[in-house]
């Protein structure tokens, strides 16, 4: 990777990219998430002494400029805030209604500094004593801004300065859900159809399930659905190198409860600001990030008790995003290496299902920016609290026969399923 962040096969995507966040109705939707933006004013206002008061401090991406406008009021000495977008010039008016007769946000006076322009293209700026940013997408990484964040703290951090957030960690997790499943397959049936006004649309079918299936589906969904405890992936900004973000194993072992399907694998995310989490799980409070899962082709049937082993492999691409592949596996077989396997490394999104002669082992591609939604994600009702509802079966040998009793995560907290 060249010195900046993305290359220049990448850039071709900012100009899309930054007039997305150049609009006041997607800042305005980031700004009603309650539990991001209070977090991060309490993250800031807790750390105010030790990380803002008489500092000098840069905001990554500002954006709206909410972050800038919360360093202020905890004190800073000054405030870079860098915007590439056409918010920059938003920021600017705010930053100019505190000069005039009369102002407004008066505190900003003197003390907000805009930039507008990438980081990776900053110039005559000074080193900083604190970073803050909110650079995170879908699964913590998605549109690749935390490499924006990671250049600023090389290019521009003091020794000994500060990072918010300072890391964050995604979590997987197998999965059930029949109806998902059910309506995902329900777009790939169109293809199958052979009498529609004449054409017979079969010889698409494969093509159309690699599409429907490729697609990560976001929402909200109830954390019942869960079949194992969840692995994780930290990430820490202070250390991390931008070679540690282009490619990322996640090592899978799972070790579900009940006899049941795995209809594929969900992901979510924690960050830490400092001292107070802001989590993404889905018995956390809800934010716009959602949740993510990715469907398998085939589901996978489990026995309780059975481990499932595999892996989850992240590589970035030229889309600010990333490329996923997966592979699951309940038995002896071996695994595929997840950087040298010839399906892993395909440029289509085969995985070889038809070479598999082990009949328990799933894989699977997606395109982490080719996101659909799920909007049906009401939580599920108190009767959900036994597993039969979302045909999972209880070992006789298990404890109980009821799904464990996981209080929701407080706001503030981290993740705990």
């Amino acid at each position: 990777m060249s010195n900046n962040a993305q290359d220049d096969s990448e850039m071709d995507k900012d100009p899309a990219y930054f007039s997305y966040y150049a609009q006041f109705v997607h800042q305005q939707n980031m700004l009603q998430d309650h539990v991001r933006t209070s977090l991060y004013q309490n993250a800031i206002i807790a750390n105010g002494d030790a990380m803002f008061k008489d500092r000098l401090v840069m905001d990554v991406g500002a954006g709206s400029g909410i972050l800038s406008y919360f360093a202020v009021q905890s004190g800073a000495a000054k405030v870079y805030a860098i915007e590439a977008s056409g918010m920059a010039t938003k920021i600017q008016k705010m930053v100019s209604a505190a000069s005039a007769n009369p102002p407004k946000n008066a505190f900003l006076k003197d003390k907000l500094v805009v930039v507008h322009s990438k980081v990776e293209e900053a110039q005559a700026l000074p080193r900083v004593d604190t970073i803050v940013s909110e650079p995170i997408g879908v699964l913590l990484l998605h549109e690749r801004m935390v490499e924006s964040f990671i250049f600023a703290r090389d290019a521009f951090l003091k020794p000994g300065g500060n990072m918010m957030p300072n890391s964050g960690t995604i979590f997987l997790a197998p999965f059930t859900d029949a109806v998902l499943w059910t309506q995902t397959m329900a777009k790939v049936r169109f293809w199958e159809q052979t009498e529609f006004f004449g054409v017979d649309f079969s010889p698409l079918k494969r093509d159309a399930m690699d599409e429907v299936f490729g697609q990560p589906i976001v929402g909200n969904f109830d954390h019942r659905v869960l079949m194992a405890s969840s692995v994780s992936h930290h990430v820490d900004f202070l250390t991390c190198s931008m070679d540690d973000l282009k490619d990322i194993v996640i090592p899978i072992m799972w070790t579900p409860s009940f006899t049941g399907i795995v209809h594929g694998v969900a992901g979510w995310f924690d960050i830490d600001l400092c001292g107070i989490i802001l989590s993404t799980a889905p018995n956390a409070e809800r934010t716009h990030w959602q949740q993510v899962r990715f469907v398998l082709k085939e589901p996978l049937a489990v026995n309780a008790f059975e481990t499932i082993k595999g892996w989850f492999r992240m590589t970035v691409n030229s889309q600010r995003s990333y490329d996923v592949v997966v592979e699951l596996n309940v038995g002896d077989a071996p695994l595929t290496n997840p950087h040298s396997g010839a399906w892993v490394n395909g440029s289509s999104m085969d995985c070889g299902e038809d070479e598999l002669s082990d009949m328990r082992t799933r894989r699977g591609k997606w395109a982490l920016q080719e996101q659909t939604y799920w909007y049906t994600n009401d939580a599920l009702g108190p009767e959900y609290s036994k597993p039969e509802f979302m045909s999972m079966y209880p070992s006789p040998f298990a404890e109980s026969s009821m799904l464990p009793d996981v209080p929701p995560v407080a706001m503030g907290n981290a993740t705990n399923i």
